[in-house]
């Protein structure tokens, strides 16, 4: 089963209201919270949307989004929008986000960083036309289609949100690309030596059965991510068959790692600080959590062969 592709994408044939649409629906598919959509109203004053981004494993991050659709994003565009919106906001985000959709030179984008820094704003991210669409061919393949295919996007940011989660006609391929990014987390990544950091291991592993039974995705703090397409969305019976394997693997990683705490292979580092994330494993549990993570990252693969998450 192939996924149709559309390439490339001609953003300039669309308006600003849709190409701000799609940055929304975009955000929306990839997690972010409180989401507004500034733009819809008139006078966005340099911010066309604020949302937060969320960090596996670091702290969430306050961002502007600002949506150039024009042909060339100008270091005068840019410092004039972040200029705007401190002032609107009345102090600095953590991040102010440029989505443009031409191309932006390394001087240009090296010219923004440093007009940023001087507003005291400590991080730009800029993404070119041909750079939003490979994160939307990774992330929300399935919004790009509808979107070149002219299905009309909702303009109230709470409709996008479900026609976001919809998954409407969604095929076996699209969905497993939504749900393999589950994977790409710590959890599954890192390889675990004899002094590991295991911040909620274990409450990561119980999350992503979750996700895959359900398609419901959570924080640590049980706050709800975002919604992907469960097993039960898949129709082919044979990777329907490879995703309930899969699930069966992550609890098994999930029991192997209960039992060797309890057995005492896996232990607090000893250093008396209540909240330390440091554990002591030996070699013997170490290697066997990282066969039972490459089985379920195999099995994964061998159900949705473009899967790249790998340990190390």
């Amino acid at each position: 089963m192939a996924t149709v592709t559309v390439s490339p994408i001609h953003f300039e044939d669309y308006s600003g209201v849709q190409f701000e649409r799609l940055v929304l629906a975009y955000h929306v598919r990839a997690g972010w919270r409180d989401l507004i959509w500034h733009g819809q109203s008139g006078g966005d004053q340099g911010r066309d949307i604020s949302g937060i981004e969320p960090l596996d494993g670091q702290p969430a991050r306050k961002t502007i989004i600002q949506c150039a659709n024009r042909d060339t994003l100008t270091l005068a565009k840019a410092k004039g929008d972040m200029t705007k919106a401190v002032k609107a906001i009345g102090g600095t985000p953590d991040v102010f986000k440029f989505v443009s959709r031409g191309a932006v030179s390394d001087a240009s984008r090296t010219r923004i960083e440093q007009a940023a820094a001087s507003l005291g704003i400590p991080h730009v991210t800029i993404w070119s036309g041909v750079e939003f669409e490979e994160n939307l061919r990774l992330r929300a393949e399935y919004l790009l289609h509808r979107f070149v295919q002219g299905i009309e996007f909702p303009d109230a940011e709470a409709d996008i949100r479900k026609f976001v989660d919809d998954f409407p006609d969604l095929s076996d391929v699209d969905a497993l690309q939504l749900m393999a990014v589950v994977f790409d987390r710590p959890a599954f990544r890192t390889p675990f030596q004899q002094e590991s950091s295991l911040p909620a291991f274990q409450q990561a592993i119980e999350d992503t059965i979750g996700a895959l039974n359900t398609g419901v995705w959570r924080t640590r703090e049980g706050d709800e991510i975002r919604r992907i397409p469960s097993i039960h969305h898949i129709r082919d019976a044979r990777i329907r068959f490879l995703l309930e394997q899969v699930v069966r693997q992550v609890d098994a990683l999930r029991r192997i790692f209960v039992t060797r705490l309890r057995e005492g292979e896996i232990r607090p580092c000893g250093c008396g600080q209540q909240n330390c994330p440091t554990y002591m494993l030996t070699h013997r549990v170490a290697d066997e959590l990282d066969k039972a993570r490459q089985r379920i990252l195999t099995t994964f693969k061998s159900a949705y062969a473009p899967f790249s998450v790998s340990l190390g």
